[in-house]
C-alpha cells in the first residue's frame, strides 16, 4: 500500500484522454483515480474498466445517439466524468471518443492505493480486497459521487494520475448486460489479471 503522506499524485494532461475508447480502457489499467475531499485525499490504481461504444453499442446509454440530460456530457471532448445512479449506487465513467461520438468507459474496480483508513471509514468491510472491487464500490470509497458529473478528469479535485505499469491486461465479456443482444458477448472488459480487487 502506499503511504498518505507521499507526494500527492500529479493529473495526467487533457490530451492523453485522446486516443480510441478501447485502446484508452486498456491504457486506464495501472493509472491512478484520485478524489480530493475536504476530508482527505483517496486515491487507488485502477484494475478493471469497461468499454462501451455508442451509438452502435446496445449496451451503451448513448446507443442510437439516445441523447439526455444524463447522457449529454457524453457527447462533449474526451476526459471528463460521467456519473450516475445505478441501484442507489453510483458509478464513474471516463468520458471517450470524439465530440458527438458518445463514448465511455466505466471504472469497474481499482486497488487503493492512498488513503485506505478514510476508504474503511467510508465503507467498513471485513476483507480489504473487497474495499473497491466494484464500480458502486470504488466510488464510496474514494467519495465520488453524482455531482462529481462533467468534472474534467485532468485537473483535481477528481482526477487520473500515472500510476504503475502493468504487462498482464485480460480482456473478456462485459459484465451485467444480460439485455443487451449480442453487444454482451463483446469483449470489451480489460483487467489486471494478477488484482485481487478486481470485481470478479
Amino acid at each position: 500500500m502506499m503511504d498518505t503522506q507521499m507526494t500527492k499524485p500529479q493529473p495526467l494532461p487533457q490530451a492523453w484522454f485522446d486516443q480510441p475508447t478501447l485502446m484508452l480502457a486498456q491504457s486506464l489499467i495501472g493509472k491512478q483515480l484520485v478524489k480530493e475531499t475536504e476530508e482527505g485525499i483517496t486515491a487507488g490504481w485502477i484494475v478493471e474498466t469497461e468499454a462501451y461504444i455508442g451509438p452502435g453499442d446496445r449496451a451503451a446509454h448513448s446507443f442510437n445517439n439516445r441523447r439526455t440530460a444524463r447522457t449529454e456530457v457524453m457527447f462533449g471532448p474526451p476526459g471528463y466524468a460521467y456519473t450516475y445512479v445505478m441501484h442507489t449506487h453510483c458509478l464513474v465513467n471516463v468520458v471517450s471518443g470524439q465530440e458527438e461520438h458518445p463514448e465511455a468507459v466505466l471504472i469497474r474496480a481499482v486497488e487503493p492505493s492512498i488513503g485506505l483508513d478514510l476508504m474503511h471509514a467510508r465503507r467498513p468491510v471485513a476483507k480489504p480486497e473487497q474495499l473497491t472491487s466494484g464500480p458502486g464500490k470504488l466510488t464510496k470509497a474514494l467519495g465520488i459521487t453524482p455531482a462529481d458529473y462533467g468534472s474534467p478528469l485532468f485537473l483535481p479535485p477528481l482526477y487520473i494520475a500515472e500510476g504503475r505499469e502493468l504487462s498482464d491486461i485480460t480482456s473478456g465479456p462485459r459484465i451485467g448486460i444480460e439485455g443487451s443482444g449480442e453487444a454482451r458477448e463483446y469483449p470489451w472488459r480489460f483487467w489486471d489479471a494478477t488484482s485481487r480487487y478486481k470485481s470478479r
